[in-house]
């Protein structure tokens, strides 16, 4: 092999390198490498790869003039060097450069070019009007341990059904535990895939992983319950991202994937006297992909409800929207229990307002009931008893 040091090379977000990485992982299956053009021709005629369905065509076309001055210059054959965060990521040996329509190609993964379209923007910015398709070769590669971890719980639980959840619990509220809940009454072993979106406004991966593990910990069996990590792309998003969800998740080894009916993606429409929806479209792909309901809480049945078996209207019931309920959190406020466990509100704005109090202490001494004895209290304990606080009824 040549010296990468006298290679061309491409520049590649970590984003792009994700997506390389699932392929070389065979998580992507049926996409084994990257496309030319009349496979991606192929692709975008019939969203079929060898029988299974994919959406759109898998290439590479990374922008930036430098990348475009490399890739209008390669050479069948050329050897060219990846780098990513100024580390080289990848080799590929050159079996064609083609030009393609950055905005035909946000159209196949979005089903939109509107720059008002959440993602539509940021992902045009990403891709370049040059693509290249070849064998590529990661560098430093590691063995991905989730599928290992997913195979082991399989065998320790005996199970039949293993079922798949694609959530971002950006943050984790009553809705989510609702849904987690409902897919493990009817599987052996559920596999929560937890999105690690490339959105900085989003609650770190870390933080919502440890939400998420103090209520599996605590409220569930959690030998039947597995967290992996998902790191969310640009082909996860738009109208075709529950396709990707189902071939993903089957790669991992699960039969069944359970989405909520309110997901953006589900589309519904009206066909030959029947609802269909995007699901109707997957071929191939040998997974289960069942509807949830959609969660409520109601005023007047007092408790969490679905929306399909309450009479009593949605304006009687309480939605969950997890970007108002972070809203809240941001601002620091404490959500309504009915939204979200109070657990794991003091968790969240503990880690999100740290040493927001002068005396803590002191703080803590005078709002609530003590013992008398001299015992350090955190951030997560004051709002909890806060929060019992604002619970209570008698003067109310």
């Amino acid at each position: 092999m040549t010296s990468s040091r006298k290679n061309k090379t491409l520049f590649i977000d970590r984003e792009a390198a994700s997506v390389l990485e699932l392929v070389k992982d065979g998580l992507l299956f049926p996409v084994t490498k990257l496309m030319g053009t009349k496979e991606s021709e192929e692709v975008l005629k019939t969203r079929l790869i060898n029988g299974k369905t994919f959406p759109f065509p898998f290439v590479l076309a990374p922008s930036g003039q430098k990348n475009i001055n490399v890739l209008s210059s390669l050479k069948v054959g050329e050897e060219v060097t990846i780098i990513c965060d100024d580390l080289e990521f990848a080799t590929l040996i050159v079996d064609e450069t083609f030009q393609i329509d950055p905005k035909e190609r946000i159209k196949h993964i979005y089903g939109t070019d509107d720059s008002t379209h959440p993602g539509v923007m940021a992902t045009m910015k990403r891709v370049g009007p040059w693509a290249i398709s070849g064998e590529y070769t990661l560098l430093n590669t590691s063995t991905n341990k989730n599928k290992n971890k997913i195979q082991e719980a399989k065998q320790n639980t005996d199970a039949k059904h293993t079922t798949a959840l694609v959530m971002a619990a950006n943050p984790l509220h009553r809705g989510h535990e609702r849904l987690i809940r409902q897919a493990l009454d009817t599987t052996d072993l559920l596999v929560i895939f937890l999105l690690k979106p490339y959105d900085v406004a989003n609650l770190s991966y870390e933080i919502r992983k440890e939400a998420l593990e103090y209520f599996i910990n605590n409220f569930l069996p959690k030998n039947r319950v597995v967290i992996v990590p998902l790191e969310n792309s640009y082909i996860f998003a738009g109208y075709n991202e529950i396709i990707i969800d189902a071939i993903v998740t089957k790669n991992y080894g699960c039969d069944r994937l359970t989405i909520g009916r309110n997901h953006a993606g589900l589309g519904m429409f009206y066909d030959c006297n029947s609802n269909k929806s995007i699901i109707d479209k997957v071929v191939g792909i040998d997974i289960d992909i069942r509807i949830a309901s959609e969660y409520a809480y109601c005023n007047i049945c007092r408790t969490l409800v679905s929306k399909s078996s309450c009479p009593h209207g949605q304006h009687n019931q309480i939605s969950y929207h997890s970007d108002s309920i972070l809203e809240l959190l941001k601002l620091g406020l404490l959500p309504p229990s009915v939204l979200i466990r109070k657990e794991i509100s003091s968790f969240l704005l503990s880690k999100l307002h740290p040493n927001r109090f002068n005396n803590l202490g002191k703080l803590y001494c005078d709002l609530f009931p003590v013992e008398g004895l001299l015992v350090e209290h955190t951030e997560k304990d004051f709002y909890l008893e806060l929060m019992k606080l604002y619970q209570t009824t008698s003067l109310t």
